[in-house]
């Protein structure tokens, strides 16, 4: 329900509608997590069909899913997205606001805690269905775990292990550890860094050089969501959570993974070989498709879209 009119306990917040090109009418709030953190997230107008929660990935921030808020729309559903901690407009860590950084995904927890308690306060829509993205996937699986009240659940390059070359797998665990002996593991990582933007040739994400666009226009118009690399801390914090994940015995929920061929940021196999293991559970390999299979061609990006929307139709409730 949007009414203009915060909530008990919500504070409006800012929402960059020229950089989003979704549905009009959206609308932001701020809400606090159990240990005091101001989070922020996004609300497009309901549908007839429910509310999809987007569980955006590491870097990410509510306004990258406009588009996608406007194909679910269409389709009739609203859609929220969020801001976790440390990254979008969310608070970030005091040491160095430009690195990604958590001690443990415990913390992500408290943010769908707090998304949660916000979302019924605005008495979104039901059913609920979860998109969740890269790092969103990992979040957006243990809260599945922790209950949240969805009817269905589509994942998106989920963050259930990260790609790491032969030589880094080998050493990572050094790295980290000697990071934190020397008190620098909430530091960057080693190979990375302060963001910066990167040119279409040679990138990861996507094989589209409109999506790419828009997502650079976005970050242009407003750096203050940009992002950079993650701390070692936060490295050992994702394989910690995604081996912990991997090894929970699946849930009775329909469940559809989809990840492009040429994905070269996380496992293939360990989000494969999670859903032979979900009773029901799909699995789709996007042929040439990058990281954001949500952010590529036509032809992927439809094929992304329509998997998700059969499948979320398919269970009305």
């Amino acid at each position: 329900m949007l009414t203009g009119t915060a909530p008990t306990g919500l504070e409006t917040a800012p929402f960059f509608a020229e950089i989003a090109e979704g549905p009009a009418g959206a609308e932001a709030w701020w809400v606090r997590a159990e240990d005091g953190t101001r989070l922020r997230f996004g609300v497009w107008p309901s549908g007839p069909k429910g509310t999809v929660l987007m569980f955006c990935g590491r870097t990410e921030y509510v306004e990258k899913y406009g588009r996608v808020a406007q194909d679910l729309a269409d389709a009739g559903y609203g859609m929220v997205s969020f801001d976790w901690r440390g990254q979008g407009l969310a608070d970030r860590p005091q040491h160095e606001p430009g690195v990604g950084h958590v001690v443990s995904f415990d913390e992500y927890r408290q943010d769908v805690a707090a998304f949660r308690a916000a979302m019924e306060a605005l008495d979104l829509p039901k059913p609920w269905y979860l998109v969740g993205h890269s790092m969103g996937g990992c979040i957006g699986l243990r809260a599945l775990y922790d209950g949240l009240p969805v009817a269905a659940a589509a994942f998106t390059g989920p963050m259930w292990g990260i790609q790491l070359s032969p030589l880094l797998k080998m050493i990572s665990p050094v790295l980290i550890g000697g990071s934190a002996l020397l008190g620098r593991d909430n530091r960057f990582a080693i190979t990375t860094g302060p963001w910066k933007a990167e040119p279409f040739d040679g990138n990861i994400l996507t094989t589209d050089p409109d999506q790419y666009a828009y997502m650079n226009r976005q970050m242009a118009a407003h750096p203050e969501l940009t992002l950079g690399g993650p701390s070692f801390r936060w490295v050992a914090a994702a394989e910690e959570e995604a081996d912990a994940l991997l090894a929970m015995p699946p849930l009775d929920l329909p469940v559809v993974t989809i990840v492009g061929s040429d994905e070269k940021r996380v496992s293939i196999s360990n989000a494969q070989q999670r859903m032979e293991t979900w009773p029901g559970g799909a699995f789709i390999l996007v042929d040439g498709g990058r990281h954001e299979v949500l952010m590529e061609n036509p032809a992927r990006r439809g094929q992304t879209l329509d998997a998700i929307l059969s499948h979320f139709d398919a269970h009305p409730a």
